[in-house]
């Protein structure tokens, strides 16, 4: 799939985590790898899921079926370093920044504009951890961990550009761009409210 100047260029969150997240990972290790499986295994399923949603469409059907078996791969990688560390696999905690971002998916509207939202969602799903990666990979103590993470890390950056370029393949380039906006925006509300009320995300 070819990139575009549009793609390249527009990935940016408009609120940084706040670098004493880092140190806090640190702390709750276990916590964290924990809520790193899962969301690698909600990212298999998405991708699952869209394609089962939309099989006709020929290019997401391609692009996403070999990223589920990475994503599931991410899981069984997150999980072997758990039972390294001797740490065991948590519960799946109730995800409050997915469904607050969840709430601002299109409802109605045509088909094209609610698979827009899906993509744009998924784009700043991974969006996030990336930018949330990039942190643990320039922050954490462990020398390994940092460059278990920078390997995360370059995998997510592939994944959002990737939801982005299949959103610009099934709906106009401008809406795209506009509609990823206001998703930015709104993502940025969230992680403001989710930091005033101390709640930490993957």
């Amino acid at each position: 799939m070819e990139r575009t100047e549009h793609t390249k260029n527009i990935l940016g969150l408009q609120l940084p985590t706040d670098p004493r997240w880092v140190n806090l990972a640190g702390i709750s290790l276990q916590a964290i790898l924990t809520d790193h499986a899962w969301c690698e295994q909600k990212a298999a399923t998405s991708c699952i899921t869209l394609v089962q949603r939309y099989p006709d469409k020929i290019e997401l059907v391609n692009e996403l079926s070999p990223i589920v078996t990475e994503e599931w791969g991410h899981f069984r990688l997150v999980l072997q370093e758990l039972r390294k560390r001797n740490l065991e696999l948590g519960k799946q905690r109730k995800d409050a920044y997915v469904n607050s971002l969840l709430l601002f998916q299109q409802k109605g509207g045509t088909e094209e504009s609610r698979l827009l939202d899906k993509l744009l969602l998924c784009a700043l799903i991974e969006a996030r951890s990336c930018e949330r990666f990039k942190r643990l990979s320039e922050g954490l103590e462990d020398a390994y961990l940092r460059n278990f993470y920078r390997r995360f890390m370059e995998s997510e950056a592939g994944h959002y550009v990737l939801f982005l370029e299949l959103a610009e393949t099934y709906s106009p380039k401008e809406q795209v761009r506009q509609r990823w906006q206001q998703w930015l925006q709104h993502e940025a509300v969230i992680m403001q409210e989710m930091e005033l009320r101390g709640d930490r995300i993957h």
